[in-house]
């Protein structure tokens, strides 16, 4: 969606990273995997940050399904996380997180609880969308060869050799999102100090993504708000089309968003869970309505820790102000990546025969947008 600067809300001035994804986050990478066809329609999707990265989570749709968070409460010891693993089918999707143990484990890496490496316990939380049945056969969901394929991926090359992989990949493969179809995107920008937050989102919400009265995509004002190329309304034709559609389109009884919000600055584990707090902001612009007890909606935070913060030498109260000044600021940039990261995951979303995409119904829309997305 560009790479212009942008306007931030509090009055900082942000611009996409490079890649305008999760891995403008140096060190962070994203593997997938799914399986598409002969009864199959479910993936995978692992992300994997630098070691020593704070995490931290929020959950607050009705029905999540999650491994490992309570790990991540402020108030408990475990400080780091070593992988953070999205999933298809439902609580059996939660299996994956095996694989990717077990990938990391190998790697020696993890927490630590014996007298040498090859003793860990790799910190991997988990949540998950509802995706069974989908393509036609409820036993064919992620197990944990699924989660070990994904994970590695993110071994084979440079983690800046290639972007994320968005749409119909991953954990997105069998997502759905009112009645259209959803999947994977992904957002980033850098902050005037110098900071990088990023986004990753599974769009597979019970809510629907797109105005009810004018066609265009909820998210889409809140993009061109900051300063980016946005989805355009579509035209009278496609508007009528797509809106007819969506009166008889029947949404998915269970569903679920996901998000991993990322950023390098120094965060202690409350500041990323509030920033993982934020995320759901982000995802309220442009999924309405969220958080049902249909949804189990779930967002993670990482932090990498490589950009401190409020480096200049001051007074206490000086060095509090100022540290929550940068704070506001990148929070600010968490809601803005999300309602991004949820706009592009409708946009690159592949449609199938029974689910067309939002690009299938309102092909005007992706003409203008070509040369941006």
């Amino acid at each position: 969606m560009g790479a212009r600067a942008l306007a931030g809300s509090v009055g900082v001035v942000l611009r996409p990273g490079p890649r305008d994804d999760l891995t403008d986050v140096r060190g962070v990478r994203v593997g997938h995997h799914q399986r598409d066809g002969r009864g199959w329609l479910t993936g995978v999707t692992v992300v994997v940050p630098p070691t020593r990265t704070v995490g931290a989570v929020d959950a607050r749709g009705g029905a999540p399904g999650t491994r490992e968070t309570d790990a991540l409460d402020p108030r408990n010891v475990v400080a780091h996380v070593d992988a953070v693993v999205l999933s298809g089918g439902s609580a059996y999707g939660l299996a994956a997180a095996d694989g990717v143990m077990a990938w990391l484990e190998e790697q020696r890496r993890g927490v630590q609880v014996g007298p040498t490496r090859a003793y860990v316990v790799p910190i991997v939380p988990a949540a998950v969308i509802f995706d069974l049945g989908r393509a036609g056969h409820f036993g064919h969901r992620p197990d944990a060869s699924f989660g070990r394929a994904a994970v590695a991926t993110t071994a084979l090359a440079p983690p800046r050799a290639a972007r994320v992989g968005q749409g119909s990949v991953g954990a997105g493969t069998g997502a759905r999102a009112g009645g259209l179809k959803g999947g994977v995107g992904s957002a980033s920008v850098v902050v005037d100090n110098g900071v990088t937050v990023a986004a990753l989102v599974v769009v597979n919400a019970a809510g629907g993504t797109v105005d009810r009265r004018s066609g265009r995509l909820l998210g889409a004002a809140f993009v061109e708000e900051s300063g980016l190329p946005a989805p355009s309304t579509p035209i009278p034709s496609e508007r009528d089309a797509l809106l007819a559609y969506l009166r008889v389109a029947v949404p998915p009884p269970m569903n679920s968003t996901l998000v991993v919000v990322a950023t390098d600055a120094d965060l202690d584990k409350a500041e990323a869970q509030r920033m993982a707090g934020v995320a759901h902001d982000g995802l309220a612009r442009a999924i309405r309505p969220l958080h049902s007890y249909a949804d189990g909606d779930v967002a993670f935070a990482l932090a990498t820790g490589r950009h401190p913060l409020t480096l200049a030498k001051r007074r206490q109260d000086q060095w509090r102000r100022a540290r929550i000044g940068e704070l506001n600021a990148v929070l600010s940039a968490v809601g803005d990546v999300t309602t991004r990261a949820v706009v592009r995951a409708m946009l690159t979303a592949s449609g199938r025969p029974d689910l067309p995409a939002y690009r299938d119904l309102c092909p005007s829309v992706m003409e203008a947008l070509a040369s941006s997305l």
